[in-house]
């Protein structure tokens, strides 16, 4: 009996207690700022910086081969200079702990650069947060239901 109330009230509370309608747990979000060198600014998606993450750059003419490695500061800022006869799209992949994200920054024409900002920003469609509500509860109650059972 007592198992039965408690698998119930886990039922009822846990979706209650883990629904939310904008979820941050993995998400990040790497912004970038060019003029002569570009720098980066990489968060989690509240805004909390990535600090001492690990960056990876690799250039337009050799994407298998990192152009360099690196790490942000506490902030979550890095600056590199690009080399200036590769133009193209550099790729800046940004990883700490399991989470990150990887951006395309396109450098051409260097004479006529004009600072500029951009954002790469991942959000979960409401499908994927269904699914991890969903595998949530289910992990609580499948826990539960482990620790409640009889010894024999």
């Amino acid at each position: 009996m007592k198992k039965t109330n408690f698998v119930l009230i886990s039922l009822i509370i846990l979706p209650i207690l883990t629904w939310s309608t904008k979820i941050h747990a993995h998400g990040s979000k790497i912004n970038y700022r060019e003029t002569k060198a570009i720098e980066i600014q990489a968060t989690y998606d509240d805004g909390t910086p990535m600090a001492n993450a690990q960056i990876v750059i690799y250039a337009p003419n050799n994407r298998n081969i990192p152009w360099m490695k690196a790490q942000t500061d506490a902030e979550g800022k890095f600056t590199f200079i690009p080399n200036e006869e590769i133009d193209g799209n550099w790729d800046v992949k940004v990883r700490q702990s399991g989470h990150g994200d990887i951006i395309s920054i396109p450098v051409s024409d260097r004479e006529n650069l004009q600072t500029q900002i951009i954002t790469s920003n991942f959000e979960y469609n409401p499908m994927q947060k269904l699914v991890m509500t969903v595998a949530s509860v289910w992990g609580f109650v499948g826990t539960a239901l482990f620790f409640s059972r009889r010894k024999s």
